[in-house]
């Protein structure tokens, strides 16, 4: 059966599964984050040989992403998910059973690339509901990817001290395969929305990048954001294993608890952006990391104090990336795959050069030096964002 947008809600438990497929999905992405101090000592190797693991993970997904999102506007967009699932299964399990460290290089490249399934959800998603609703429908998908991104390191940090690093991964591939059993029962087929050959489909990402300023305004202000984002969490288990506060995996994946606190803001942002327009929540939510790093900055080390901003940074990420997303799907209705291929691309370019920035900050700079390249970042997305256009422009370019 294949289906498109209709005038009702969706039923509540396909909207559930969607957003735990996003979520089990990305979490795959963030897995190793908590269990690099682990990692490091398991391969004897340095900071940054070790940072090269979240860092080819990211940049596998921002491959995904743009090379073959783009897919989602061309075939059945639920065959795209169930082949990139069977795939993540295969790349999980290679990381579970990686003898040395260039194995886990490759698999980790490759959890990247076939993860992207995530970012078919998403316009899947928006492609099902309503429109009046779509800003709320995307808001929850996108509240299962959040939370998986962040509770995925609490669950890793936790599984990783009591019983090693390799049954995340091998755990993660169980999880992978449950989850393409239930999206195969239950997730409709799409009908293709163009008939451009391969070729023409990535020309036209560039072609998109072009003609839309609302495009490019989006995917560079979230680009920027994911700097910060990925810098701190790339940099924070390595922080905390270190003197003076020698902490475990576990207790750098336990502040993704705090995060997964901002994550349930995403839905009340996309029903603020389909009420008041996006505008408004980019600002809010770029303000919001700004305030939290410069409060880490002043007060470095200090936990009570990481734990709020962490909540508070997530937040304003979360919700800048609601409506960003909002933003993009209005645009070009027929081109939703590849217009969400170059915001959650530019997202994960920007989160791979913040893990690779971070760790190159944390060296020379310590964690003030990762606080304060988070803050210069946020900063120009604030500064990108307060000079674009009002709400009626903003969906007119």
């Amino acid at each position: 059966m294949q289906h498109t947008a209709s005038p009702n809600p969706l039923p509540p438990a396909l909207v559930l599964l969607l957003a735990a497929g996003a979520g089990f999905s990305v979490a795959a992405l963030y897995y190793a984050q908590p269990m690099l101090g682990t990692l490091a000592e398991q391969f004897q190797a340095s900071s940054a040989a070790i940072g090269l693991v979240p860092t080819l993970t990211q940049l596998g997904y921002a491959a995904g992403i743009l090379l073959l999102a783009p897919l989602g506007d061309r075939f059945d967009r639920k065959a795209i998910i169930l082949w990139k699932a069977a795939a993540l299964v295969l790349a999980l399990a290679m990381a579970a059973a990686a003898p040395h460290l260039a194995v886990l290089y490759l698999a980790s490249a490759l959890i990247g690339l076939s993860a992207s399934l995530a970012q078919d959800l998403v316009p899947a998603a928006a492609s099902l509901a309503p429109e009046a609703q779509r800003g709320k429908t995307v808001g929850t998908v996108m509240t299962g990817l959040l939370l998986g991104i962040l509770l995925s390191r609490v669950v890793s940090g936790a599984l990783a001290q009591q019983l090693g690093w390799r049954l995340v991964f091998a755990a993660a591939s169980v999880s992978i395969v449950l989850l393409a059993l239930a999206l195969w029962r239950r997730l409709p087929s799409f009908k293709p929305t163009s008939s451009l050959s391969y070729g023409a489909l990535l020309g036209s990402l560039l072609t998109l990048w072009r003609q839309y300023p609302a495009l490019r305004r989006a995917a560079l202000a979230q680009g920027l954001l994911s700097v910060g984002f990925s810098a701190f969490w790339s940099t924070l288990a390595l922080m905390l294993h270190q003197p003076p506060l020698n902490l475990g995996s576990a207790v750098a994946g336990a502040f993704g608890l705090a995060g997964a606190a901002g994550a349930l803001i995403a839905p009340v942002a996309g029903a603020v952006a389909d009420k008041r327009g996006p505008e408004i929540v980019t600002r809010l939510g770029a303000a919001l990391v700004l305030l939290a790093f410069a409060a880490m900055a002043l007060v470095p080390q200090n936990l009570i104090v990481i734990a709020v901003a962490t909540l508070v940074f997530d937040l304003g990420f979360q919700a800048s990336l609601i409506a960003h997303q909002t933003i993009v799907y209005g645009i070009a209705p027929e081109a939703r795959s590849r217009l969400n291929a170059v915001l959650i691309g530019a997202m994960f370019i920007g989160m791979s050069a913040g893990s690779w920035l971070g760790g190159l900050a944390m060296g020379q700079g310590g964690w003030r030096g990762v606080c304060l390249l988070a803050m210069g970042a946020a900063a120009a997305a604030l500064a990108l964002r307060l000079g674009s256009p009002g709400r009626k422009r903003l969906l007119q370019a």
